[in-house]
């Protein structure tokens, strides 16, 4: 989708008759899509390939053989049963950028291995630090694992094709959901790698900064993101309780890390006395990080998000107008008359083969014949 995005031609292969398997992930539904296919399948065109058959395979290679690049999803060796695989096709393309993504990569011991978003929140340690001190293991609220491969994917393919410019040579970018993750553990892992002390979870609160955690206010949640002493001051002048400014305790932030579990019940106490838009107006005048803990009614209504056209409508074949969330890449709201709706289940079958010169009695006898 991001490549779409970006201005690419993109082509999504699909089974015939049943398609990508998330177009029946739901409720929710609308025009009978489910809204997991619509959120990631714009800017995309549709056509069913029986990649089992003879003809179907050779569709798709002479697709593989004119494209650009090539991004598949099966289990290592798939590809390579259909003869699609990269080794397969660079002879005849030999520009050919083909994207692998997979659960655990295309070499080491478990490459063989199927897997999904939810397992690897769990091996990769994902799981192991979020949530409560003293609750379970907690996976993240979206599919983390899928759309950090998937920004990854995008960033590989890009460096090929850049690549591609220098030395007219393709590149097979295998890229792993287990190793996404693994990277996104950011400054988590670099901890635990540099200290040998494994990490535990600290639920809304910091390891290493206070204040910086969500609180109750009278009416609901806000967070106080604190990150540096002179925000510290700013705030408990703006809260009235220049007494915590003044102690010896809190004046630095190393300090309340030492405190944490003397400032925090204060900080408790004092939030909950105001409502959320009582801080909010108080933090944001004196220049103190804080925000409120939306719901997604209010996310999706937020002056800040509609600005930067993060709420989007498209015109859909059968669902009428259909909302999808933004894109970063480009945030202004006139991006949605620039973009292609997710499309139904092979939507633009006709349309390339013809691309493919295919005569128009051989894409009869392919339907006929369930090919496509």
């Amino acid at each position: 989708m991001l490549l779409g995005d970006l201005g690419a031609d993109v082509i999504k292969v699909e089974r015939p008759g049943t398609g990508d398997e998330t177009r029946k992930w739901g409720p929710p539904f609308i025009g009978g899509e489910s809204a997991y296919f619509l959120c990631c399948n714009r800017n995309k065109r549709s056509i069913t390939l029986d990649l089992k058959s003879t003809e179907g395979q050779g569709v798709a290679r002479s697709l593989a053989e004119r494209c650009d690049v090539l991004i598949e999803n099966f289990r290592v060796g798939g590809t390579d049963a259909f003869g699609l695989g990269y080794e397969q096709l660079k002879e005849a393309n030999p520009g050919l950028v083909y994207c692998s993504v997979s659960g655990y990569g295309h070499t080491g011991p478990d490459r063989n291995q199927g897997s999904y978003d939810f397992l690897i929140q769990g091996r990769a340690g994902f799981m192991s630090i979020t949530g409560n001190r003293d609750g379970p293991p907690t996976k993240v609220g979206v599919a983390i694992v899928d759309v950090a491969a998937g920004l990854f994917a995008c960033n590989g393919v890009q460096a090929a094709l850049l690549a591609r410019e220098r030395t007219g040579k393709g590149r097979h970018v295998d890229i792993a959901l287990l190793d996404s993750q693994i990277a996104l553990l950011a400054n988590v892992g670099s901890g635990y790698l540099t200290s040998g002390v494994v990490p535990e979870r600290w639920g809304n609160t910091h390891a290493s900064i206070v204040p910086y955690q969500a609180f109750r206010a009278k009416d609901g949640y806000i967070v106080l993101a604190i990150g540096n002493d002179g925000q510290w001051s700013r705030f408990c002048k703006a809260a009235d309780v220049n007494a915590l400014a003044e102690d010896q305790r809190y004046r630095t932030n190393p300090d309340r890390v030492a405190h944490r579990s003397v400032l925090v019940p204060e900080l408790e106490r004092l939030i909950l006395t105001r409502t959320v838009n009582d801080w909010l107006t108080r933090c944001h005048a004196a220049d103190v990080p804080a925000g409120p803990v939306n719901t997604l009614d209010k996310v999706f209504a937020d002056p800040q998000a509609l600005a930067r056209g993060m709420k989007l409508e498209v015109d859909h074949p059968a669902a009428g107008k259909v909302p999808l969330a933004g894109s970063p890449l480009f945030p202004t709201p006139d991006f949605a008359a620039e973009i292609l709706p997710p499309p139904m289940l092979g939507q633009h079958t006709d349309e390339i083969l013809k691309e493919l010169a295919i005569p128009d009695d051989t894409i009869t006898s392919y339907r006929t014949s369930g090919i496509v």
